[in-house]
């Protein structure tokens, strides 16, 4: 289990309860949900898609007075590009808003093709463009590039080696690879790398191809590389476990933080953990139990001991909250939507009709219109559906014990201008252990 993945999905529903008891925000309005996995499968993905298109049965509560719909009238997700492409394309005839956290591809920018798209996270061509002046700023200029062989990777490369060659810089190779590849392509791309001349190593990909090229490098070393890492893995708990990447900077979504957000996830009795077979399965598979009684295969039976203060996984880590915090402002963005097609300020008291049936067509409207800040953090979008592009420059620096941490040593900024989007505050930790800020690796 994607254990992040599950943080990502409990970010949702804690949004949702926060809503839901909120006196501000769609007061006497209750948010209903529906979490499905896509399995990071695009024909699951699809199939998804066309489940929340189609609707449940819609239902009518006469004691409260108010209607339970039955059709879906946002999507928060995927946390992939190419899933996202798919379901995009298929919820877009319905007029059904979608708000990913996590897609960054900028074709997703193209209105023509995904006119119901919006998301929380930047899209990857002011990435590029970003990573394309780090590069130049070190004075690199002759570098490797490695990408997925997905829409994510392949589009965001493309991006980066347009910005790369405006900058006069020349790349010996770009490789292109994905995990269900053939170990010999795996192989394969890793040679090239080992016989490069350079030494500076671009790599647009996703943290479960990405690991599989590191294991790979990791069983048959070459000298020290300089990474230079995109957001979708630079800050992934799972790939920081491979220290040959130690020194690898990139471009990072803003950390953040969430009031309560840890207490929640924390917070897991025995009975809501049993009404879960998501967490049902993080629970067993985390602490090597069985919940209930013992099976025939004689397993521990989980005793009631089991403490989440005691992991030590991406799940219970909340420690740098990033892409996390683009799931709750994704879910506030279409709070604010909603509220906006069925609520009303009279007389400065909020006055919300819950017998209106709300069609996704006028929350998407509404979606093009949200301005709010949550937590001190400001969420609107542009014609395109995109927000204002801020990074943090990562560095993976090891600490006095050697263990790898994430060290935020410098901001992009893209509303500012020419000259100031891109700034460096602290010293910079390199592959080859160096720390002296702006020194050029050939």
């Amino acid at each position: 289990m994607d254990t992040r993945e599950l943080r990502f999905a409990r970010a949702m529903v804690f949004a949702i309860e926060e809503i839901n008891n909120s006196s501000d925000l769609l007061p006497g309005i209750i948010l209903g949900y529906q979490i499905l996995d896509s399995c990071a499968s695009v024909p699951v993905a699809v199939e998804l898609a066309f489940q929340f298109a189609n609707g449940l049965q819609q239902l009518y509560d006469s004691k409260k007075g108010c209607v339970r719909s039955g059709r879906v009238t946002a999507i928060v997700g995927e946390s992939g590009s190419t899933p996202t492409i798919s379901m995009s394309r298929i919820i877009g005839p319905f007029d059904i808003p979608q708000v990913s956290h996590f897609a960054t591809c900028a074709c997703l920018s193209d209105k023509t093709q995904y006119p119901t798209f919006f998301r929380t996270i930047p899209s990857d061509q002011f990435q590029a463009d970003a990573l394309a002046k780090l590069v130049k700023h070190f004075g690199w200029t002759w570098i490797g590039a490695v990408r997925s062989n997905s829409d994510y990777g392949n589009n965001g490369m493309a991006s980066f080696l347009r910005a790369a060659h405006k900058e006069g810089i020349c790349v010996e190779y770009s490789e292109s690879f994905y995990r269900t590849d053939p170990q010999s392509k795996i192989q394969q791309v890793a040679d090239v790398i080992r016989r490069s001349t350079a030494v500076v190593v671009v790599a647009f990909t996703a943290p479960g191809d990405l690991m599989f090229l590191l294991e790979e490098l990791t069983r048959n070393p070459s000298s020290p590389r300089q990474w230079i890492g995109s957001e979708a893995w630079v800050t992934d708990p799972e790939v920081q476990r491979f220290g040959i990447c130690a020194g690898a900077i990139g471009f990072a979504i803003q950390q953040s933080v969430i009031p309560g957000f840890r207490e929640y996830i924390m917070d897991l009795s025995p009975a809501k953990v049993s009404a879960s077979h998501l967490l049902t399965e993080f629970w067993e598979g985390s602490f090597n139990c069985k919940l209930g009684k013992q099976d025939d295969l004689g397993n521990r039976v989980c005793d009631g001991t089991e403490d989440l203060q005691q992991l030590q996984n991406p799940y219970t880590d909340t420690s740098q909250l990033r892409i996390t915090n683009m799931v709750y402002k994704a879910v506030y963005a279409i709070a604010h939507a909603l509220h906006s097609s069925v609520c009303k300020k009279i007389n400065s008291t909020i006055q919300c009709d819950r017998s209106i049936k709300v069609e996704p067509v006028q929350v998407l409207d509404q979606l093009k219109r949200v301005n709010f800040s949550r937590n001190g953090y400001h969420v609107s979008f542009d014609a395109n559906g995109d927000p204002v592009a801020f990074y943090e420059l990562i560095n993976w620096q090891r600490n006095e014990n050697g263990v790898l941490e994430y060290v935020t040593v410098g901001h992009y900024d893209d509303s500012l201008s020419l000259g100031q989007k891109f700034t460096i505050r602290r010293n910079i930790s390199w592959a080859d252990g160096g720390t002296k800020a702006g020194r050029t690796i050939h």
